[in-house]
């Protein structure tokens, strides 16, 4: 069984294929083809509240080469999803309507909730009894879910992300709030584990070379990162860090808010799993998949 997730999000859109086998009793994925364009949705929006037009038809153009390329690896099924930049810009369910006339792609505007649930469903692997703040990073937004003891007890998402603050257009009434949800839902006489997911807070981990296996970084690491990365011009991040220009401008921001959303948890250590919103789609596909036909 073949299985597709585009998601589109405010810095960038991602589409991956995955085959799913059955052998010996073990399921695999696999995946079969990875597509990161970096089409930045986001700075349109957050600045003009829509789409601009050459951004539409670039836009349009990639729907198309995603299913020219969900045709050709003959999927059996997939799922479109976007999230902050096309659900709060004007013409982003008119985009969405020409894609699905013109294309055949049908894409699902998804709320911050329904965002933070797909994300959640990749992360059961990596909760147990314990508490958890999990903070997802995307370009437009910040999706905040609380944990204990294998139940989420708290979920919100703010306007706040990597491209949207890349002009400091964030009230500080919104960080206040953000703050505010943490410690109205955290005891914090005990102590708190964060997860963070999204392209960004991967990068600050692939930075600090890792030993194998390890898949978590202290709060003192982030901020040593995060320092580092200030003292190069974004020129010197694409070319001498060798960052992509859509993550050099977006990755300082972007730990702003993971370390912000650490210290109001006085949290001192960052799980990162390397999951994200395709991954929470894959596993909606496998299971509503398997009342359908079996694995092959």
């Amino acid at each position: 069984m073949k299985l597709a997730a585009v998601d589109i999000g405010s810095n960038a859109i991602r589409l991956q294929i995955t085959h799913v086998t059955h052998y010996n009793g073990n399921i695999n994925f696999k995946k079969l083809e990875y597509v990161r364009f970096p089409l930045r949705l986001g700075m349109d929006v957050f600045h003009d509240k829509r789409i601009s037009d050459p951004n539409r038809r670039k836009f349009v153009k990639l729907m198309k080469a995603f299913k020219l390329l969900i045709d050709l690896y003959e999927v059996d099924d997939y799922m479109v999803c976007a999230t902050s930049a096309m659900r709060e810009s004007e013409n982003g369910r008119d985009i969405a309507e020409e894609v699905k006339q013109d294309i055949g792609l049908k894409i699902q505007i998804i709320d911050g909730n329904k965002e933070a649930d797909l994300i959640n469903i990749a992360l059961w692997n990596y909760i147990d009894n314990k508490s958890y703040l999990h903070v997802d990073v995307g370009g437009g937004s910040t999706e905040l879910n609380i944990y204990t003891n294998q139940k989420k007890i708290a979920s919100k998402s703010f306007k706040i992300g990597s491209v949207r603050t890349l002009d400091e257009d964030v009230s500080p009434k919104v960080w206040k709030s953000m703050r505010d949800f943490i410690h109205e839902n955290i005891d914090l006489k005990h102590k708190i584990t964060c997860i963070g997911t999204g392209g960004n807070i991967n990068k600050v981990f692939e930075l600090t070379k890792p030993r194998k296996n390890k898949r978590y970084l202290d709060i003192a690491k982030i901020q040593e990162i995060k320092s580092y990365l200030e003292g190069f011009s974004y020129e010197e991040r694409v070319n001498v860090l060798n960052l992509n220009p859509d993550r050099a401008d977006v990755i300082i921001p972007a730990s702003n808010i993971y370390l912000a959303a650490m210290e109001a948890a006085k949290a001192s250590k960052m799980i990162v799993p390397d999951v994200g919103l395709k991954d929470g789609v894959m596993n909606v596909l496998f299971e509503r998949n398997q009342v359908k036909k079996p694995i092959i």
